[in-house]
């Protein structure tokens, strides 16, 4: 009786995505922090970019949710290459790392990931990748400005051109 659910043998036919995702904390850590996710998502070299603004939340916090947002905005089961600077989500994700905290976050993550096929890979901040920088600065920007500019996302992930990765 078929589930409805891919199996292995049919990951040939899941879309390839790849998502590159950043969260930042102004304040963190301190006072009334403002924090943003962002995760940018590309199919076939065109991108299209997601955001939260998330409030009082910390800088890791804020990158557990940017994977979370990324996740959340696929449609259907994809094999996904998941990019981070953030060593914690890519280590705890990928088995290495314990949680020892934020287990609320994780949980999200958890339930984000369950369709997809994914493969947790880590990317040097801040090292002029595109895709990379756009998430970066779009996520300092949301968290800036207190809320999720969504015409400026587009606009990012606009000047990222048609760019496979």
């Amino acid at each position: 009786m078929p589930s409805g659910k891919q199996d292995a043998c049919s990951s040939s036919l899941m879309k390839q995505i790849t998502i590159v995702c950043d969260g930042s904390s102004l304040g963190n850590g301190r006072g009334n922090p403002r924090a943003a996710a962002v995760a940018v998502l590309g199919f076939k070299g065109l991108w299209k970019a997601v955001g939260v603004y998330l409030g009082n939340a910390t800088n890791q916090q804020a990158e557990i949710a940017a994977a979370t947002v990324g996740l959340e905005n696929l449609k259907e089961s994809c094999s996904v290459t998941l990019m981070s600077d953030s060593r914690y989500v890519v280590e705890t994700m990928g088995g290495t790392w314990k949680r020892k905290t934020n287990h609320d976050w994780w949980k999200k993550l958890d339930a984000a990931s369950k369709p997809h096929q994914i493969t947790w890979k880590w990317v040097k901040g801040h090292d002029g990748h595109i895709v990379q920088e756009v998430a970066d600065s779009m996520a300092r920007k949301m968290a800036e400005l207190g809320y999720v500019d969504n015409d400026l996302l587009a606009e990012a992930a606009a000047e990222i051109g048609v760019v496979e990765i």
